[in-house]
């Protein structure tokens, strides 16, 4: 072989192992790097980031979506069963009617109805008592802001007892001012004057003052003090007997103030003021009526009758605006039951519950609602009621 042939070949050789080497210790090693580059990227990176993001959508639905669609399926059926609670009351109202012994009375002068009804015969657990719900809330909160969130009553406690309330739910805060959750109105002075004004410009007439702490609010500091201080001259003391005596025996006293506070010490037993436990009730949160409604009867059918008990028992015919509903003004909402005061009345007695009811408070007080009680009043004195047999 020539020179130039061996030198060919001995070039070739070393240029294919020269390539051997390039792709032994640079291209493989180059493509296994990526490879575990791209497995890594993948593994670390790449699924990381795709079971964060099904996680995130997974969150997502679970925590925003699903509760939306709920909350958006929730405020639609609201107003249904509003409507159909509704209609069962109204379909009630046009079966049943609304007639009970009474019905058709009349105070000639709700200012004095108890003096018309003969205080020497009328005792304290023949009456019927007019009440009201959140009864100082007239100028609570901003008038043209919150108000409508929390006013239970436009007339003053004053003209209230004018109209015929005989039983009255102030509920106070630390600083004394009358309120109803979060919102604050005037002072408390302002009822207790009220209600001194009403006594004085009356002779007969009794009233239940049921006044306590604001649930989540702190007691005034020593309230109970307070209290005897102004109303002393009028206060009635805490007697079991008093249910069973006319009017006449308990007068000149006019009072019986049932103070509920929080955390101060509750009123002893034989007291110038009552405490809780002579002021009950099974009060249910809902703006539903006929749930409502129903619960009214259920609770007041379970307890004793008038001549047996040694407390007041109230029933309050309101519902309430709920935060899971879009209609949140109270007016509008407590006017769903409001009307159905007498159907309550008229079923309290075809049912043979009518010697168990004792108090009823209302939202928005109306004399027709006086009248009611007062009429059903007048029939257990006339003995007009221990005539009627359940349905």
């Amino acid at each position: 072989m020539s020179f130039f042939g061996k030198l060919a070949d001995t070039v070739v050789s070393f240029a294919n192992d020269s390539a051997k080497s390039v792709v032994e210790e640079v291209v493989n090693p180059t493509v296994s790097f990526a490879n575990n580059s791209a497995r890594t990227v993948v593994e670390e990176v790449v699924n990381p980031t795709v079971s964060f993001a099904n996680d995130s959508a997974r969150t997502v639905v679970e925590k925003v979506l699903n509760p939306t669609v709920s909350f958006i399926d929730s405020q639609l059926q609201r107003p249904r069963d509003v409507l159909v609670q509704q209609q069962i009351l109204d379909n009630l109202q046009e079966s049943n009617g609304s007639n009970f012994p009474g019905d058709d009375y009349h105070s000639p002068d709700r200012k004095n109805w108890m003096a018309h009804l003969s205080v020497d015969k009328l005792t304290l657990n023949k009456i019927v008592w007019p009440g009201t719900h959140d009864s100082a809330t007239n100028g609570i909160g901003d008038p043209l802001v919150t108000r409508w969130l929390g006013e239970c009553q436009t007339l003053s406690i004053f003209d209230q007892l004018v109209l015929g309330t005989r039983v009255l739910d102030i509920r106070f805060q630390e600083d004394r001012c009358v309120c109803h959750g979060a919102l604050s109105s005037y002072n408390v002075d302002v009822v207790l004057n009220d209600v001194i004004r009403f006594v004085s410009e009356t002779q007969s007439e009794i009233i239940i003052l049921e006044i306590r702490t604001e649930f989540g609010k702190k007691d005034p500091f020593e309230f109970e003090t307070y209290l005897v201080d102004k109303l002393g001259q009028f206060l009635i003391h805490q007697d079991d007997n008093l249910f069973n005596k006319p009017v006449s025996e308990i007068l000149p006293k006019r009072v019986i103030c049932i103070w509920k506070p929080r955390e101060s010490p509750k009123p002893s037993r034989g007291g110038i003021l009552w405490n809780s436990d002579y002021l009950k009730d099974n009060w249910i949160d809902t703006d539903l009526p006929w749930t409502k409604f129903q619960s009214n009867l259920k609770h007041l059918s379970e307890q004793q009758p008038i001549s047996s008990r040694k407390f007041f028992y109230r029933v309050e015919n309101t519902v309430t605006p709920q935060a899971d509903n879009p209609v949140v003004w109270v007016k509008q909402v407590t006017d769903r039951i409001r009307k159905h005061a007498r159907l309550f009345i008229s079923q309290c007695a075809s049912k043979g519950y009518g010697d168990k009811l004792q108090i009823l408070s209302t939202d928005f007080i109306e004399g027709d609602f006086v009248d009611a009680c007062v009429g059903l009043t007048h029939a257990r004195m006339k003995g007009q009621f221990d005539k009627i047999s359940p349905s």
